[in-house]
């Protein structure tokens, strides 16, 4: 059936949103309707023809062509499968990819996952140099907590002019709550899918960034995979006696309750993570080192080429 304009719709069912949108959202509005017109045309569809493959009426194409029409996630959903387009291509944010980049997703969504690692090789040992430099203007502090991924990592953005971004704060912005609470209500594994998530949407909205780790990342391969191939990755390390030191002047007495205990845990998380965190691209030691220093030692890695 065609939804038609006429009325007021029922609550819960508008198609088009009646409050005036933002500026963000007006600009949004209006690339989603050039995306919509656009793929029409290729298609050789009228608007007609759209309306009636996708039922929506042709009073509210003409709108959210326009860009004048906040169309429902459902109603939109029914043009792009009308147009056969996956959905994400009309809802993108950003430029148009090239035609190329577009065969070439649709190639690799066909392969299984071990075509799809060997895909990834032979991308990678054909344009590795292009693949190279992109991950260079991405820099991901590692380590364990007290290794001054925070303060360094602060201080390293400011001096090349990109954003500093932690991790943690990210994952608290998608999932929309303390990592405390998330923790508390849906446990480690929600945590982790979260912290791949934001990975994910820091790699795909960042060119250039610091980014400052969880110190468990590496525990989890797939994600700290992904940080290796987009990042260019430097593990900060420490004496644990420091890393234990710092905790505690960030304010976090905890560790103080059972010293002993404490520290005996510290060492053997970092002697179980160490060949995981030795993976980076470089590693500083900031083991007795001022903050300046340690800054020192940071840009001389990120400067330094990488080994062979």
């Amino acid at each position: 059936m065609i939804i038609h304009m006429a009325g007021n719709p029922p609550s819960g069912s508008s198609a088009l949103a009646q409050t005036a949108p933002r500026t963000d959202e007006t600009e949004f509005l209006r690339l989603l309707g050039e995306r919509v017109r656009e793929a029409r045309a290729r298609r050789g569809m009228t608007r007609k023809i759209l309306a009636r493959d996708s039922d929506v009426s042709e009073r509210y194409l003409a709108q959210l062509e326009s860009g004048h029409g906040n169309i429902s996630i459902v109603l939109l959903r029914q043009v792009a499968q009308a147009m056969g387009l996956p959905l994400a291509d009309l809802v993108r944010e950003g430029p148009e990819h090239p035609v190329e980049f577009t065969l070439l997703v649709q190639s690799l969504a066909r392969l299984d996952p071990r075509e799809l690692a060997e895909a990834r090789k032979l991308l990678a040992s054909s344009f590795g140099a292009a693949v190279e430099r992109e991950r260079r203007h991405r820099i991901a502090l590692i380590g364990l907590r007290g290794a001054g991924k925070s303060t360094l990592g602060a201080r390293l953005a400011k001096k090349l002019g990109v954003p500093f971004i932690e991790l943690d704060r990210e994952i608290e912005r998608i999932s929309g709550m303390t990592l405390a609470t998330l923790f508390d209500l849906y446990g480690q594994t929600a945590y982790r899918r979260q912290e791949r998530r934001a990975l994910e949407s820091v790699i795909e909205s960042q060119q250039r960034a610091v980014i400052a780790t969880g110190g468990s990342l590496v525990s989890e391969p797939a994600t700290f995979d992904l940080l290796l191939s987009a990042c260019f990755t430097v593990w900060l390390t420490a004496k644990p006696e420091e890393h234990m030191s710092r905790v505690v002047a960030q304010g976090d007495f905890r560790p103080m309750a059972d010293n002993e205990a404490a520290m005996e845990d510290l060492r053997k998380i970092l002697e179980g993570r160490q060949a995981l965190y030795s993976k980076a691209d470089a590693t500083v030691d900031t083991a007795g080192k001022s903050v300046e220093a340690s800054l020192r030692a940071l840009d001389a890695a990120i400067a330094a080429k990488p080994a062979a």
